[in-house]
């Protein structure tokens, strides 16, 4: 235990050097949508980065559909890195963006039930189990890597069986991101008769969508937003890079998933032109909740500092993803996309009102209808047929 002490203050002493290398400068840290000034935020920072849920390999959990792997050692880090980004909504979702966690202090309920979501066990709602054996859904097999298009497509289906967090995902498709059907998706209550045949109309523009469309969409079911992106061929087109940090500073921001091939990290910020990233690839023995009912977090938060990486040797398969709770969150990051990102001649996506007419029409994802729970229906991967394939839409070269 002492090594792995010294170990952990070893690298704090690594990363608070590299804090002092800009210590003297304006440089901004932009961490999930929120800014932070080195000169006089640096514990700040460090607090705000150690407060991210942060999962890892694990070994030694129940063998996955009962004679598959006990551990997800060497294939499992772009779930984790999925699990992270979803964590991170689930925060946002029912503690706000600005809770922070403190190590030994008691947190609020809703803090423990979140992090019992993710537990390495079948009946966990996204447990490496439900993940990996829904990837088999998508043309994965137990044991295989995943890309961040396979992980996006896993948690849009897992998510229907959570009924708890009632989250609406919606992942991109061909680099486009449709308004009209992120609206269908998300409003939840029944029109009244008086707005039940009407549709807003085509000229309205994203940047006046709150006003314009609160008597189309009564209550909003919280979204999940995951943007599947190619950015190059073989590396990233550097004409990208200026708008792929310009998602790290919206208040919307869950991060990136992305990394290198078979090689996955979950990016949270950057500084400069380097990213910085929470890393999976640590393997920790599996962690149950106790006899309380509550879980010892102490090994779901980073106590290790977080890697940097120059955002010119990522990959450029990524996933963005971003958390609108609100209608009005939405209406502002349909702003923001338009004023940062629609401004460049070459686009990193694209941002549409109405449903282009050439695709299959768009129709909400719903539960299947069986008669099990959600962990036991997808325990039984031959009943995944229910589930339509998405592959064509995997973008990352293995």
């Amino acid at each position: 235990m002492e090594s792995v002490l010294s170990k952990y203050e070893n690298q704090i002493t690594i990363f608070t050097d590299y804090l002092e290398e800009y210590s003297d400068t304006d440089e901004l840290v932009w961490i999930l949508g929120k800014q932070h000034l080195l000169k006089t935020e640096k514990s700040k920072l460090l607090s705000d980065i150690s407060a991210r849920l942060w999962f890892t390999y694990r070994r030694k959990f129940s063998p996955i559909g009962g004679t598959g792997p006990s551990s997800d050692a060497g294939w499992g880090c772009m779930l984790r890195c999925g699990q992270m980004m979803l964590a991170q909504a689930l925060i946002c979702r029912h503690l706000g963006r600005d809770w922070n966690w403190e190590k030994q202090k008691e947190q609020p309920k809703e803090y423990q039930r979140i992090l019992q979501c993710f537990l390495d066990r079948k009946d966990c709602c996204y447990s490496i189990h439900q993940m990996a054996q829904m990837g088999v859904g998508e043309g994965k097999s137990i044991g295989e890597w995943f890309g961040p298009n396979t992980v996006a497509q896993v948690l849009k289906k897992l998510a229907l069986f959570d009924e708890w967090n009632s989250l609406a995902v919606y992942v991109s498709m061909d680099n486009t991101v449709v308004i009209e059907d992120i609206k269908k998706m998300c409003c939840i209550l029944p029109l009244s008769t008086d707005t039940a045949g009407e549709s807003p109309p085509d000229s309205l523009s994203a940047s006046n969508q709150s006003e314009g469309t609160s008597a189309y969409c009564p209550a909003w079911k919280p979204l999940l937003l995951i943007v599947p992106l190619r950015l190059g061929i073989n590396q990233i087109n550097p004409v990208y890079v200026d708008a792929f940090k310009e998602c790290f500073k919206m208040p919307q921001s869950l991060g990136a998933l992305g990394g290198k091939p078979n090689n996955a990290y979950y990016f949270i910020g950057f500084l400069g032109n380097e990213l910085i990233f929470l890393d999976p690839h640590t393997t920790q023995t599996f962690v149950d909740t106790e006899e309380n009912g509550t879980v010892d977090d102490q090994t779901f938060h980073c106590l290790q500092p977080p890697q940097r990486m120059n955002i010119l040797n990522l990959d450029p398969s990524v996933a963005l993803g971003f958390f609108c709770k609100e209608e009005k969150d939405f209406d502002n990051w349909c702003s923001l996309v338009q004023k940062e990102i629609l401004k460049e001649n070459l686009r990193m996506f694209e941002l549409v009102q109405k449903h282009p007419s050439h695709w299959p029409p768009f129709v909400p994802p719903t539960k299947p209808e069986v008669t099990t729970t959600g962990a036991e229906f997808i325990d039984s991967t031959e009943q995944l047929e229910e589930f339509d394939l998405e592959e064509d839409f995997e973008i990352l070269s293995v």
